[in-house]
């Protein structure tokens, strides 16, 4: 063995004791066979790591330069993301106006604590797929079970938690917007001319009918591949990352009524920014761009209705002002703020009523289970919680079924009989693994969340949002108000 420097030894023991370091924080023994490599770089120097520095052509050691570059910055960036933060830029106007689409944000992993990857061997800065190529971003062997190194503190209510989308396990790549499953069940619905009546149905009935409409659908989905692409399974870290607040925490018992969540039966506070939909009718005028861009409605959300078509539709809710020609005055669909809500209406001149959008009980979460909840009125929902056991009837296994299967692993059968099974042994009870939250958007009419797709599983969390270090207005040019200054280093609340 050629002799070391003291310099070298001491580089060596430094970087030693920070890697175990490491290892002791990840619980992970493994690591340690690079210990080995680690002190050849510093002191026994018997691999060639820098071979290409010796190289006569100037090619060859121009190219090995930006190689040996590269490499570098991929595994520098790949531990970062994974164990310290990640970039993430707001797609949707879900969370409006807490946080804007345009907003890229830091999401700090330490927060929450980091995950060891499920799929270690991936690409850095590509969620599952690579650009231009269109392939997967990793390989699916390995794939390491959940764990979680432990972080700063844990998911509280009302945080903006960054999380791996859970119903997106399954996806059909031409409608990656949508769940698979809310496809599913609306296309085998859609298939039947007479969709059957659930009223008179009993709960195991009802779950009959929903299983046929399930499989209909899927099979339809799975036998159209030029209507709805590839259908693909992806691994948890592999998962769409959704930005939402949480509004329940492990234990909780969660009810919606007229907008404003309950927890244990206590009104939580809302957002101080949350919006709701609502129908805008002027005096006869068209509202002027001006005052969208002071309100700070987006072009998307300037929605002007067609009117005449809905006119008794319209006028049922109080929208009753017609102009000379006996039109309704014009009726617009806006996201309002509490602020905005009384900004619009102290403006008697422009503004005639305001009426919030209302909406029919839908099919929430979840599918296979017949409620009159809507968005605005949902629930009580018990969310669960870790070590917590439950008595599992036909009224509330369609709503803890895809924690039981597809979230926690276990084989669940439903006999004819309404008997269940999990992993071939019969129950009624069963007990968590894992802590669940229940996440909404703050833009409470216009997002896509837990009334739709249910529970997010702690394995699905990703992180939290620290700062916004840049924020881009689509609507506006490079010289207009491109760049929303005043947002540039803002702190997430």
């Amino acid at each position: 063995m050629r002799k070391a420097t003291r310099t070298q030894w001491i580089k060596f023991a430094i970087i030693t004791v920070l890697y175990l370091a490491f290892l002791v924080w990840v619980k992970s023994w493994l690591g340690l066979i690079i210990v080995p490599f680690i002190f050849d770089i510093y002191i026994s120097k018997k691999i060639p790591w820098g071979f290409w520095k010796k190289a006569k052509n100037p090619t060859v050691h121009n190219v090995m330069s930006w190689v040996d570059a590269i490499v570098f910055a991929l595994v520098a960036v790949y531990f970062v993301n994974i164990y310290v933060f990640q970039n993430y830029q707001i797609p949707s106007s879900s969370l409006e106006k807490s946080l804007l689409v345009g907003d890229y944000l830091y999401v700090s992993k330490l927060s929450y604590g980091p995950r060891v990857p499920n799929t270690p061997l991936s690409m850095p800065l590509a969620q599952h797929t690579l650009p231009i190529v269109n392939s997967k971003s990793y390989i699916e062997w390995p794939q390491w079970k959940y764990k979680r190194v432990p972080g700063l503190g844990k998911v509280k209510l009302n945080d903006i938690v960054v999380f791996n989308f859970p119903a997106g396990d399954t996806v059909a790549l031409n409608h990656q917007m949508e769940d698979f499953y809310t496809i599913a069940y609306r296309e085998g619905r859609q298939m039947y001319s007479n969709p059957i009546n659930m009223d008179s149905l009993t709960r195991n009935q009802q779950r009959t009918v929903y299983d046929l409409y399930y499989n209909a659908g899927r099979n339809l989905i799975r036998s159209n591949p030029v209507e709805y692409g590839e259908i693909v399974v992806r691994p948890v870290d592999r998962r769409e990352n959704y930005v939402k607040r949480c509004v329940g925490l492990p234990g909780d018992t969660l009810e919606i009524k007229d907008t404003q969540v309950y927890i244990d039966g206590k009104a939580i506070e809302n957002p101080e920014d949350m919006q709701l939909n609502y129908y805008v009718q002027t005096t006869g005028l068209y509202i002027p761009e001006n005052i969208f861009r002071e309100l700070g409605i987006s072009k998307d959300d300037q929605i002007l209705m067609d009117s005449q078509n809905w006119k008794h539709e319209f006028m049922e809710i109080g929208l009753t002002l017609l102009n000379e020609q006996g039109h309704l005055a014009p009726i617009y669909r806006l996201p309002l703020t509490k602020k905005m809500y009384e900004a619009l209406s102290a403006n008697k001149k422009l503004i005639s009523r305001i009426v919030m959008e209302l909406e029919p009980p839908g099919q929430m979460y979840p599918q296979n289970l017949y409620t009159n909840w809507d968005r605005n009125n949902y629930g009580p929902i018990w969310i669960p919680k870790k070590g917590a056991t439950i008595n599992l009837t036909p009224d509330n296994l369609p709503i803890y079924q895809r924690c039981i299967q597809a979230y926690e692993g276990n084989k669940l059968e439903i006999k004819e009989d309404g008997t269940i099974y999990i992993n071939g042994e019969k129950t009624d009870t069963y007990t968590f693994k894992m802590d669940y939250y229940w996440m909404m958007g703050d833009n409470r009419h216009n997002s896509a969340d837990s009334r739709y797709w249910g529970f997010v599983p702690e394995d699905h969390v990703v992180g939290k949002p620290i700062v916004v270090w840049l924020s881009l207005d689509k609507d506006r040019g490079l010289f207009d108000g491109k760049i929303r200054w005043n947002r540039i280093f803002k702190w997430v609340h």
